[in-house]
């Protein structure tokens, strides 16, 4: 991390080539210009149904861990209020969930569950590309795509400007986490960042090719 460099800018740089590799999904082109097969939408909408049912329990986690009361209060509302919206959007798309977890959504809440035995710090970044790719994909869309798109609903949601306070507060959550924490601490930040920036990568990669468990 360069002399005055916030800890997220560090993250960031290092997760940037996968954000750009992101974008470059034929899953996110199709979903741009409106496109996406309805059944691949419906697929990858199910399955993160079941990714929020973790994540929420893991922002919770996150919200009882945290030092300082500000922050617990600001995770405890991304858990409540943020979750209750994706999942009031999932049931635009959706009547019923997946019955199980394809093998991209379940490594994913498995990495996510397994960092409440790290240090909060750790724990925190982890879920931050949750936030942090999906605003700038939201917003990246945005400014392409019209209202005739059929995920319109979809891409409002993650571009609009509530979410993207939440977003700058979780990330200035994790930066004062940082600043408090060890040169070791924020390494393993930055690790779990990138890490998971990679496995929103593969949840929208695995919905559009249908990847299942073979046995």
């Amino acid at each position: 991390m360069e002399k005055n460099e916030k800890w997220s800018e560090t993250a960031w740089k290092a997760a940037e080539p996968i954000y750009k590799a992101i974008l470059e999904l034929p899953f996110i082109k199709q979903l741009t210009d409106g496109t996406l097969d309805s059944g691949i939408f419906e697929r990858y909408i199910r399955q993160d149904s079941l990714y929020i049912n973790v994540y929420s329990k893991v922002l919770a986690d996150i919200a009882s861990r945290l030092p300082v009361t500000e922050m617990t209060e600001a995770f405890l509302g991304f858990a409540l209020e943020g979750t209750a919206a994706e999942r009031s959007l999932h049931s635009q798309f959706i009547e019923a969930q997946a019955t199980g977890m394809s093998p991209a959504c379940r490594f994913y809440t498995t990495v996510l569950q397994a960092q409440s035995l790290s240090p909060v710090e750790v724990e925190a970044a982890a879920v931050l590309p949750c936030f942090w790719v999906y605003l700038k994909v939201g917003l990246e869309i945005a400014a392409k795509a019209d209202e005739s798109n059929p995920y319109h609903e979809w891409i409002a949601m993650y571009s609009q400007p509530e979410f993207a306070k939440s977003t700058e507060r979780a990330i200035a959550i994790c930066d004062a986490l940082a600043e408090r924490g060890t040169d070791e601490i924020r390494k393993r930040m930055t690790d779990i960042f990138v890490e998971c920036t990679r496995l929103e990568w593969l949840f929208w990669h695995s919905a559009y090719i249908d990847l299942k468990w073979e046995i």
